[in-house]
């Protein structure tokens, strides 16, 4: 009965959960900053921005891509790293949705243990 109930919420799917994984950092979160605006950083440039080393630094950033914060430009031997705005308003859009949406009105209260 529970899990029929659970089944029935308005759950985020994997695309969401993997863009709140990306968010639940802060050092994820600090090293997003960078690209807020519209910039274009290396793994070089962020690693030397952010004070991380370079291989970590690749890690957070292939993180913040798989959870579609990023997106990832090849320029020649450099990979260019930018924010992905379009996905990040359609994420935003779907956590909203989610956050806020409304009980079906004939559910039956959770069972109290």
């Amino acid at each position: 009965m529970e899990e029929e109930l659970y089944a029935r919420a308005a759950l985020p799917g994997d695309e969401l959960q993997v863009f709140l994984k990306a968010l639940a950092s802060g050092t994820r979160q600090k090293l997003f900053s960078h690209f807020a605006d519209g910039e274009e950083l290396t793994v070089g440039e962020a690693a030397e921005r952010t004070g991380l080393g370079p291989s970590t630094t690749s890690e957070h950033l292939a993180v913040l891509r798989r959870g579609g914060l990023l997106q990832s430009i090849r320029d020649g031997k450099l990979v260019r790293y930018r924010a992905n705005r379009e996905n990040i308003t359609e994420l935003l859009e779907q956590l909203h949705s989610c956050l806020l949406a409304p009980a079906e009105p004939h559910d039956p209260p959770l069972p109290r243990r």
